[in-house]
C-alpha cells in the first residue's frame, strides 16, 4: 500500500470530491490511519464505511482532495433502506479530514460544496451525529449552521442544517 506523503498544501488549495475507484481506494482507506486514538472513536474506518456502503441502495461517497491530494472522506445516505419508514432528509453519514490537514479549511470547504448540491437538488435538510467530547467536530458543525434537534442516535447529538434556508457564512 502507498505510504501517506505529506505533501505542503494550505487553505488556499483547490478542495474537490472525487469518485473513489480501484486506482484511490487504498489512499482513502490510509487516511483513517492518520487520526488521533478520540477522533477514531467517533468516526468509522474509511475502509468499513465503503464496504458498507455496498450494502444499502442509498449510500454516497467521495474522497475528499486539495490540489489532487487524498485530505478525506465523506458519506451520504439518502433515505432508509427499509422503504416502509419516512426520511425527510439526507444524512451525513460519515465524515473526517485527516490529521495532518486539519485546520486548513478543507473539511469546511468540502461540505460547503455537498450543502451546495443539496440545495440545488431541493433538499430542504441535512442530518447529521456526533459524539461530544474531546475532539469532537459538534463546534465544527455548529458553525456551518447545523442545530441540535434534541435526539440522540446512539450516544452522538443529532445535529440537522436547514438547507433551504442556509447561506454560507464566512469562517
Amino acid at each position: 500500500m502507498k505510504e501517506l506523503i505529506e505533501p505542503e498544501l494550505d487553505e488556499n488549495s483547490l478542495v474537490t470530491l472525487q469518485k473513489v475507484t480501484a486506482d484511490n481506494f487504498s489512499e482513502i482507506c490510509l487516511l483513517s490511519h492518520t487520526l488521533s486514538e478520540a477522533q477514531r472513536n467517533m468516526v468509522a474506518d474509511n475502509a468499513y464505511s465503503m464496504v458498507e456502503a455496498q450494502f444499502s441502495d442509498c449510500a454516497w461517497y467521495r474522497g475528499i482532495y486539495a490540489d489532487d491530494v487524498p485530505v478525506g472522506f465523506i458519506m451520504l445516505h439518502s433515505g432508509l433502506d427499509d422503504d416502509e419508514l419516512e426520511y425527510n432528509g439526507i444524512m451525513l453519514w460519515r465524515f473526517m479530514i485527516a490529521e495532518p490537514y486539519q485546520k486548513l479549511g478543507f473539511g469546511r470547504e468540502a461540505l460547503v460544496q455537498v450543502i451546495h448540491y443539496l440545495k440545488r437538488k431541493g433538499y430542504p435538510r441535512l442530518y447529521n451525529s456526533c459524539g461530544e467530547g474531546e475532539e469532537s467536530p459538534f463546534e465544527f458543525y455548529k458553525k456551518l449552521g447545523f442545530v441540535p434537534t434534541g435526539a440522540y442516535m446512539d450516544d452522538e447529538c443529532e445535529l440537522v442544517l436547514d438547507i433551504t434556508n442556509w447561506q454560507e457564512q464566512e469562517e
